[in-house]
Formats: structure tokens, sequence, C-alpha cells
């Protein structure tokens, strides 16, 4: 019995429905032939935009290390972490841009904000994908897959409350357990396996990296290795404060991933594989008008669903498609069925399925 067998705790008639959700040839149609000329990601929105997020948030952050009136430290702990999370956020387009679309854009995203966030681009490249493979969405090989809506009431407070944890968490991966595991073959083995993904599913087990991946890897888990280091001896350079609030803002950062992330699909496949109209179906839009998700879902996530129809859909033509789609199909389509007003009501819903567990 897998992990994710053992934390379901009853099947849905959602769950059941969406395993064999028939695929909507129209959906599908209109979502490639209205979106033709969207597809080209355009250099002068990313590099500003990315640019702009992490310079704002590393102001914040020094503010909230230099200021000496608590409001003040609030309000810049809270602008650095929802621009630090925007910036951060932007690994989600590393994973689907195109070869040679955004030359050096890896690059500067790692040395800006992989790195220093102990998040380099390699332990969420070639794992992402697999979340979008048809074949393997929703069921016990999907790294970003967890039954929530069928799981215990518990679980989903623990799912966000472990998100408190990550800061610690990725510097013992890269204090520790990089160093050991490039001196013990073995443990390197099972780090690479099993610490080296930024997924969700703890049954889910990674192959060693190979070709221009494993190049990319080894730089960057050695810069994040040395940082790593820089950190932990930080405090008895400059004190604890710097390091303190740094790790306070990261985790906000965490947990207000952890909360998109939970309200990104409604986590009702009971590990079957699905159609790719079940799993657009089971993914969640949450467009115009609610006033917060670009905040909470920035650089397009807000158009979860329709970013699984078009996955190297560039995130500022995400809105557009989502106008178009939404005028040609109509209210009562398929498509309108995966968007929805916002996060409370998604918690809710989620929540309220859970409470039916056995």
């Amino acid at each position: 019995m897998t992990a994710m067998d053992k934390t379901i705790s009853r099947a849905t008639p959602q769950g059941a429905a969406l395993a064999t959700t028939p695929e909507d040839s129209a959906m599908l149609r209109a979502a490639v032939g209205l979106t033709r000329d969207l597809g080209t990601a355009k250099a002068a929105i990313y590099w500003p935009d990315f640019l702009g997020s992490a310079a704002l948030g590393y102001a914040g952050l020094v503010v909230a290390i230099m200021a000496d009136q608590s409001w003040l430290i609030a309000l810049a702990g809270l602008v650095a972490a929802l621009a630090l999370y925007r910036a951060a956020s932007f690994i989600h387009e590393l994973t689907h841009i195109r070869n040679g679309a955004l030359p050096g854009f890896r690059l500067a995203w790692n040395l800006l904000i992989g790195i220093p966030l102990l998040i380099p681009s390699f332990m969420y490249e070639s794992v992402h994908t697999q979340h979008h493979a048809k074949t393997r969405y929703g069921t016990v090989d999907d790294p970003e897959y967890l039954p929530l809506a069928l799981m215990k009431p518990w679980s989903l407070p623990l799912f966000i409350v472990a998100a408190l944890l990550a800061p610690v968490a990725l510097l013992v991966r890269f204090a520790v357990l990089a160093p050991l595991g490039a001196l013990i073959p073995p443990l390197r083995r099972i780090i690479v396996a099993r610490y080296s993904a930024l997924s969700i599913n703890p049954a889910y087990r990674r192959r060693p990296p190979e070709g221009e991946l494993k190049r990319r890897w080894r730089w960057q888990e050695a810069g994040a290795c040395l940082w790593a280091f820089a950190l932990i001896a930080s405090p008895w350079l400059i004190g604890w404060r710097p390091l303190l609030t740094g790790v306070a803002i990261f985790s906000a950062v965490a947990v207000l991933n952890q909360l998109r992330t939970l309200v990104a699909h409604l986590w009702e496949n009971e590990g079957e594989a699905m159609t790719v109209t079940g799993q657009f179906l089971d993914s969640v839009n949450v467009p115009p008008p609610a006033p917060l998700a670009g905040l909470w879902a920035p650089v397009g996530l807000r158009y979860h669903a329709l970013h699984h129809l078009m996955p190297s859909m560039p995130y500022h033509a995400l809105g557009e498609a989502h106008r178009r789609l939404a005028a040609q199909l109509g209210a009562g389509s398929t498509y309108q069925r995966a968007n929805h007003a916002g996060m409370m009501p998604l918690v809710a819903r989620i929540a309220r399925s859970t409470m039916h567990a056995r």
C-alpha cells in the first residue's frame, strides 16, 4: 500500500466522476485555436516584473531588519514576503519556457532568488513537468498531488503548518545533507530520490538527473550549500536579527505558497489516470473580479486550470486567453465549471469534503 493509499479516507462521487470524465473536444479545440497568437514569452514583461519584485522584496527585508518601530517592521515584512513570493513564483515559468526564449533568465533567477532562498531551480525542473503528464496527474506518481479532499480533517491544518518549517528543512538539506552526500554515495542516492524535489507527495521518488540538468544541478547545489553555510555562520558575524527576520519572512512566503497550493486543485482524484478534461476540472481558475487573487496566486497562477490546458502559455498571456475562452464557450460550459470565486470558498469546499471522512 502506498503513502497516498494510506491517507485517503473515502471516495467521493466527484472523484469517481473525474476519473471517467470524457474529453470536451470543443473546449480543447477552442483552447488551441483561440490562443495561437499568445504563445510568445515577452522579455519586456518577464525581466522588469521579476527584477522589480526581487528588488522590492529585498528592500522590504532590509527595512524589516533595520527598523525600530514594530509597525514598520510588520509592514516591511509583509511587503518583503509578498514581493519575494512573486519573484520566487517565476520558478514555475522556468519549467515551461521554451529553450532560448529568455536568454539568461534562469541564471538570473537562481542567482537572485533561487540560491538566496535555498530553492534553486533544479529542485523543480523536470519535477513539475511530471505533474502535467497525462498518465501521471493525480496518481501516486505525481509529485505535486495529494487527494487532500479525501483525507482526514486534520490533514489540512497539518499541510499548512508544515510549510512553517520550510526554511529550517532547506538549511538542513543544503548545509548538512549536501556535503554528507558528497562523501557518502549511498546517502547521496537517497538525497537525490527523496530530498531534492519541491513536491508534496511523500511517495514520490526522483530519478538521478541527466544531461544539461545534471550540470545545472551541480553548480546550483554547490551555491546553495555555500550560502547555507554563510547563513548559519551569520549570527556570529552580524548578530541574530538578520537571520531570524529572514527566516520569518521566508516562512511567511512558504505558508502563502502552501495556501495557494491548497486551492490550486480540488484534490478529488482517487489515484486513477484522468483525461485532460478531468484534470482541468480538478484544477482551479480564480479569475477577476477576485480582488486579492493576484497577490496570493501571482505570475498567472490564478489561472491554474487554464494552465493545465496550455502549460507552455506564458503567464502574461493567460488573462487574455481566459477572456477569449470564456466569451467563446459561454456560461454553463465545461470551461466555466473550473472558475471559482476565491481562496476561502475553495478552502471551505475542501474542508467540508474532509469532514465526511471515516
